[in-house]
């Protein structure tokens, strides 16, 4: 038993100088408690993501294991780099974009589409490497950055709705409500009402645990077909595997160029400012900066590098991690725990048939809610800043596209606020985007599709 305690005792040593428990005043206990509350509450990712990237034609199965392992290497990287409780998985907003905007909505084939996410990846990691992100992120506007955040919850939540049966297209009014005689749409209605009334009792895992009711209602009901087994090896990524990187030559299509600039402007802010909210909820902020910026983007960086050669896109840290935060998780072991039990999830894809669109709606619903509390930080008494702002909340969702949303912002954005007499509010790399989304929408709608493809 001596040498049991011992044991244990050089372990706790390790792990106390490792990730500084002791200067953060927390213990091994409450590290792995939060680690565990974090994962409960984003191990939805896992399900929700291969079925967004699955509607653009992805394997699903592959799409779950690049997944599960993207988050293990996002987690475990900002664990030793960075040493903050701030999980990484592939983001939403990111999948939503991928799948919807361009490879729907631009009709650019997934393969050609992730040779732009590793494209961006590369980019990306070059521009944390030489601090560039940090210098761009505090240049930009933090009230278009606010309304990338709603635009982006809203586009989700509309996404969402449709794959709930909650909201279908209509020849006279472009959208009407569902059918409410079709069951597998009350599976919807059920999930909401349970994570709603979970969030509302500030239940850790709200989303998961939701989520894993709605589809036991529907196998109980018969609306979901059981799978023939639970457990099996983690399913192959060899039908995604390095396809960015043998599709590089697609990216002579001057298409394709506008698709990496969007995901590197959308990683961008996503990630940025949900790092600084978490590193205030954690009291881990010093005149107000954040201390190792540096160090926790690029983890952000090398997982979303690792996604994409995988068979995912881009990686953000997840907003989650405050449900882990909130029960006392300060140091990177937290996130080392996360990313352990992410290594066990791989072992759970047969559920991916049970987690059917009509499953995994309320989760999209509910995380579009939880993006939308950025609208109350926006200056809306001054016009020349609430205009750029509603036409990016409301452009994502209304022309179906995240891009151009964004590009919405920024053209109007340094216009309104010189002729308000605010011109020296308006740095120069924010006229320098405006010329970029200019040359973006001329990309996107006047050269034809597929020119040089």
């Amino acid at each position: 038993m001596q040498n049991s305690g011992g044991s244990t005792s050089i372990h706790q040593g390790y792990l106390d100088r490792q990730f500084h428990l002791s200067e953060q005043h927390t213990t091994v206990k409450t590290e792995i408690l939060a680690g565990l509350t974090t994962f409960v509450s984003m191990a939805y990712i896992l399900f929700v993501n291969p079925s967004i990237l699955g509607a653009s034609g992805m394997n699903k199965g592959a799409v779950f294991t690049a997944t599960a392992v993207s988050a293990i290497i996002g987690c475990w990287l900002m664990a030793f780099l960075a040493n903050y409780p701030i999980a990484i998985a592939p983001g939403l907003g990111d999948n939503a974009f991928f799948t919807y905007s361009v490879v729907l909505a631009m009709g650019i084939p997934w393969q050609k589409a992730m040779a732009g996410v590793f494209v961006a990846s590369i980019l990306f990691t070059i521009l944390s490497f030489l601090k560039v992100r940090e210098v761009v992120i505090n240049a930009i506007p933090q009230d278009l950055k606010l309304a990338m955040a709603a635009g982006i919850g809203i586009f989700i939540a509309f996404v969402g709705l449709q794959g709930g049966g909650l909201v279908v297209s209509s020849k006279t009014s472009l959208v009407a409500i569902g059918s409410f005689t079709v069951p597998t749409t009350w599976l919807t209605i059920f999930g909401i009402f349970v994570i709603g009334i979970l969030m509302a009792k500030k239940v850790p895992g709200s989303i998961f645990i939701g989520l894993v009711a709605t589809a036991l209602l529907g196998l109980v009901t018969g609306l979901i077909k059981a799978p023939t087994h639970f457990i099996s090896l983690a399913p192959s990524l060899k039908p995604t595997f390095g396809v960015g990187v043998t599709h590089l030559s697609s990216m002579a299509d001057p298409q394709m160029w506008a698709v990496v600039l969007i995901f590197l402007l959308v990683a961008f802010f996503d990630t940025a400012g949900t790092l600084i909210g978490l590193a205030q909820q954690a009291g881990i902020m010093k005149n107000n900066r954040m201390p190792r910026i540096g160090q926790a983007l690029m983890a952000d960086s090398l997982s979303m590098l690792a996604g994409s050669v995988m068979g995912t896109t881009p990686t953000s840290a997840y907003v989650e991690s405050s449900a882990g935060i909130a029960v006392g998780g300060r140091t990177g072991l937290s996130t080392l725990t996360t990313g352990f039990l992410f290594v066990l999830s791989l072992f759970f894809s047969p559920l991916l048939t049970v987690v059917t669109n009509q499953v995994t709606a309320p989760a999209l619903i509910v995380v579009g809610v939880m993006m939308m509390s950025s609208l109350k930080d926006i200056q809306w008494d001054h016009f020349e800043v609430a205009l750029p702002a509603f036409l990016v909340v409301i452009g994502m969702p209304l022309t179906y596209n995240i891009s151009y949303g964004i590009a919405f912002g920024f053209l109007t954005y340094p216009i309104l606020m010189t002729v308000a007499g605010r011109r020296k509010e308006v740095n120069y790399i924010t006229w320098i985007l405006l010329f970029v989304f200019i040359v973006l929408l001329y990309v996107l709608n006047v050269l034809p599709k597929g020119t040089t493809a």
